[in-house]
């Protein structure tokens, strides 16, 4: 049987609200206050963590948060090979996996950051290291480190079940235990891969009018 790799991109969208803070209560509270503040603070914060904290969700659901306040904000992440100028009608710079900037990404990165301090804009940033272990070049880098640095802690597996009951609860469908314990060991076990995989599986499931079952899971990894 194989295993899949499954893109974060495919997770249906991130909120603030969907995120199980765990161990990260400190960062998601001051994400909140800082999305639900109309007199928002410029002072940028960079978020750092390991596979599976949940940077990539958060920095998505910010950016889902000022959507719907009817806001935009820039976006570059290490894939965006292109990324346009920056914009004074953005009420943010999200910036993620910095530590896998290019050279040229990285000086996209500072523009946009020292724009955005001219323009008082806040900057949002993640990456895997702590700013001091940034392999950056020292103008960016300083700066990621200068204003809210949060690390954050993965989930632990009980916290992930959770996590996985209430998403599955929202679309209506029921994950036995069994099913569980067969997404948590044969799957990549960061929760945006794994809310994936549900979305896949809730799909899958509709169109073969069947309830979601290991059996199930094999039978859509067979189609692939």
């Amino acid at each position: 049987m194989k295993q899949i790799a499954l893109d974060i991109g495919l997770a249906p969208g991130p909120t603030l609200s969907s995120f199980l803070s765990g161990p990260n209560q400190e960062a998601v509270a001051h994400l909140q206050l800082w999305v639900g503040n109309p007199a928002r603070s410029p002072v940028p914060t960079y978020l750092w963590g390991g596979a599976a904290s949940g940077k990539t969700h958060l920095l998505k659901a910010v950016a889902e948060a000022l959507r719907v306040q009817g806001a935009s904000c820039g976006w570059i992440d290490a894939t965006v090979a292109g990324p346009p100028e920056f914009s004074p009608t953005w009420s943010a710079v999200l910036m993620d996996d910095v530590h896998l900037y290019t050279a040229a990404q990285q000086h996209t990165a500072f523009n946009w950051f020292v724009n955005a301090q001219t323009h008082q804009r806040w900057v949002l940033a993640a990456g895997v290291h702590a700013p001091a272990h940034l392999a950056l070049r020292e103008d960016l880098r300083t700066r990621l480190g200068w204003g809210h640095v949060f690390q954050l802690q993965a989930l632990a597996e009980a916290e992930r079940r959770a996590v996985l009951r209430q998403q599955a609860d929202a679309r209506g469908v029921f994950l036995g235990d069994e099913v569980m314990d067969f997404m948590l060991t044969r799957f990549s076990r960061d929760l945006g891969s794994l809310t994936a995989l549900l979305d896949q599986l809730d799909g899958y499931a509709l169109r073969t009018k069947r309830a979601i079952t290991v059996p199930l899971i094999k039978s859509m990894l067979e189609e692939e």
